[in-house]
């Protein structure tokens, strides 16, 4: 959606002094809330209010078919729905590209960071393994979706337990879980991501700031080791501009494991 040239350049203006219009810093997020158990039937869930921005991820498991190349492996899949509730943008059918992103970008941040111990998910080698579906929707898009998703796919496996399986009659018993939770490396991966407005980088924009970017980079990482980068819109960015979007999310990583420690408790 377009943004008016008074718009860019009294944002451009703000940014110039330090400040945006809500009166944040350029590395400041909003307000961070965090529901977890928001859903009876998932093996885990959550709710993520960024300022006006809110999410909602579910966790569900399944015995399937290990990869022929990962056989004493569990799987993992991540899916986004953006709902046209959340947006104007947005409308009903097949997921479009920004969904498809959003997905993708947040798989491959869980994957490659390991947070998921899929080896312990092998229920039989080359047999049988869980399956974990994580799935994310939009209830409202006010900018920077990604990261809020992000935060309540880590809430949400966090909080997840492991359905009973019956082995004899090969069926898992949804609805009755097990006291085990999923299992988890102690070193959490968030995906922040860093935005550019002409000559300036900021994080968790709202959705008007969203609207202004030239380019963005989503950094997926825990306690400074970087797993996951992607790249979004079609802008490049500086060596130097990619050195400080990765100190800003590095910056950031403290202060939002931080609050999600102390909401989850």
């Amino acid at each position: 959606m377009t943004t008016s040239k008074i718009t860019k350049e009294r944002v451009e203006k703000y940014l110039a002094e330090g400040k945006r219009f809500d009166g944040r810093k350029l590395e400041e997020f909003r307000d961070l809330k965090i529901e977890t158990g928001i859903s009876e039937n998932a093996e885990g869930s959550a709710k993520v209010t960024l300022g006006n921005t809110e999410v909602i991820v579910g966790i569900k498991m399944n015995v399937g078919t290990p990869y022929p190349d990962s056989a004493d492996s569990g799987n993992m899949m991540v899916t986004a729905e953006l709902l046209p509730l959340s947006s104007p943008r947005y409308e009903s059918g097949p997921p479009k590209f920004p969904a498809i992103e959003l997905g993708r970008v947040l798989d491959r941040a869980i994957r490659e960071s390991k947070f998921i111990d899929l080896k312990k998910l092998c229920i039989v080698e080359g047999e049988k393994v869980w399956t974990v579906f994580i799935d994310v929707y939009s209830l409202n898009d006010d900018g920077n979706l990604l990261d809020a998703a992000g935060i309540g796919i880590v809430a949400a496996l966090k909080t997840a337990k492991i359905p009973k399986y019956d082995s004899e009659k090969e069926k898992v018993l949804f609805g009755d879980w097990t006291d085990e939770n999923v299992p988890l490396s102690t070193e959490v991966p968030l995906s922040l991501t860093a935005h550019k407005i002409g000559e300036y980088l900021i994080l968790d924009p709202t959705k008007e700031e969203e609207d202004l970017c030239e380019t963005r980079v989503t950094i997926g990482s825990a306690k400074g080791s970087i797993s996951s980068m992607q790249k979004g819109n079609l802008e490049s960015l500086k060596i130097e501009e990619m050195e400080k979007a990765i100190d800003l999310v590095d910056n950031a990583y403290g202060g939002i494991f931080k609050k999600i420690e102390e909401q989850l408790k």
